[in-house]
């Protein structure tokens, strides 16, 4: 009976810590993501009355854009206009980016053809759209383009007649959405690779009656009881290659472990956590921060 208790008992430790260990694996930390400028650099639609801020092809591809981002799950996005301009080196204005990443991005190519093929007592009528986009992301804190890369797209839709019955439609206007869509697709899955492998970082803003507050919070999967190990900044030497500034890697002193959050949109979110470690110097709370690895 006793040895019955014992290996229930050791079953339940197992199936317990099985299930902590799992959660901690799924567990994400959604990067909060800008989508800044997304300009129209082709001559489609570009007629003497053009304009460039309500150019439909310009919204559409950022709209595609938003809505794979977001059917990631991994995201939680803003849309800025002229962030291209924020990110210029020496730029003062890029401390009031509240994103991690910047997505810059442009329709290069559109074109679209109809083909048909008239026999005696058939006819065939194609039409072809073709689309290029070219994305480029920013980590905001580095300045850095790690990512950049341009894909094209393609969609064709074909109707028939025989003897007179058959499709006689005019030109599909949703072929226009499937090629955007198309080289989006090539382009989005590299985004979320680059973002995802990259540790999340939060910042230490304040501490309140014995409670850290760092940024972040359920909106992005932080919640009560989530671990974050605590690092110091690691100093910044110059690249001599490349001129750009690189910090190296920080030391870890400590963890916090998250009490609550609070806050209402993305962008203000805060959490209540506490902390085991070495001390943190509270006039110098910039150069800690938390990460999820």
């Amino acid at each position: 009976m006793k040895n019955r208790l014992f290996r229930r008992t050791v079953a339940m430790i197992l199936l317990s810590m099985t299930i902590l260990s799992l959660s901690a694996q799924e567990r994400t930390i959604k990067r909060i993501v800008a989508i800044g400028r997304f300009s129209n650099e082709t001559q489609y639609g570009k007629g003497l009355f053009y304009d460039r801020d309500n150019d439909p092809m310009r919204k559409q591809a950022m709209d595609i854009l938003s809505a794979k981002l977001a059917a990631s799950g991994k995201f939680i996005l803003l849309e800025k206009d002229d962030l291209d301009v924020l990110l210029s080196e020496g730029s003062d204005s890029l401390n009031t980016i509240k994103a991690d990443y910047v997505i810059l991005g442009s329709l290069t190519q559109f074109g679209r053809k109809t083909e048909g093929q008239q026999k005696v007592f058939s006819s065939t009528k194609s039409q072809t759209v073709e689309a290029g986009v070219s994305l480029r992301l920013v980590e905001v804190a580095t300045r850095l383009t790690i990512y950049a890369d341009e894909a094209m797209g393609y969609a064709e839709t074909t109707s028939k007649t025989t003897m007179g019955i058959g499709g006689t439609a005019g030109f599909d206007a949703t072929l226009a959405d499937k090629a955007i869509s198309a080289a989006m697709s090539q382009l989005v899955e590299n985004i979320i690779n680059k973002c995802m492998d990259k540790p999340w970082h939060g910042y230490i803003l304040t501490k309140e009656e014995g409670s850290y507050i760092i940024s972040g919070g359920e909106s992005q999967g932080i919640h009560a009881g989530d671990v974050f190990p605590v690092y110091t900044k690691g100093r910044k030497v110059k690249n001599p290659q490349s001129g750009m500034m690189v910090e190296l890697p920080g030391k870890k002193i400590g963890a916090m472990t998250v009490q609550m959050s609070a806050g209402d949109v993305p962008e203000n979110e805060i959490s209540f956590c506490s902390y085991e470690g070495e001390p943190i110097d509270g006039d110098r709370l910039d150069n800690y921060y938390v990460s999820d690895k």
